[in-house]
């Protein structure tokens, strides 16, 4: 069937929702993860690499086990070094492997 301008229109038994107004500011009410490790290397420019180490359960066996994970985690100020105990938050990549920042250092480290 076509309307007054002579186009096609479409029919759809689809629900559309309407989008939220947004007046140019985006607001995102997302979780990010945030991981406690150890930093093992400090030799980059803003970069520290931070292990983090897990005691998960096999899904199948049952058997626990360490399981261990390095991530090269965003440092501005150059602030932390080898042996610090950080918080790292997940973020916006920043580089090919950089995807997470350094919120902070645990306090078991700090004097």
């Amino acid at each position: 069937m076509k309307n007054q301008n002579n186009q096609k229109e479409i029919k759809s038994d689809v629900a559309v929702r309407p989008r939220p107004a947004s007046n140019g500011v985006e607001t995102t009410n997302k979780t990010r993860k945030q991981l406690t490790g150890t930093v093992v290397s400090d030799k980059m420019t803003k970069t520290v690499t931070v292990l983090v180490n897990r005691f998960v359960k096999h899904p199948k066996y049952g058997k626990f086990m360490n399981i261990s994970k390095k991530y090269k985690a965003h440092d501005e100020a150059g602030a932390y070094k080898e042996g610090d105990k950080v918080t790292i938050e997940e973020c916006r990549p920043i580089s090919k492997d950089k995807s997470f920042r350094v919120i902070s250092r645990s306090e078991t480290t700090m004097k």
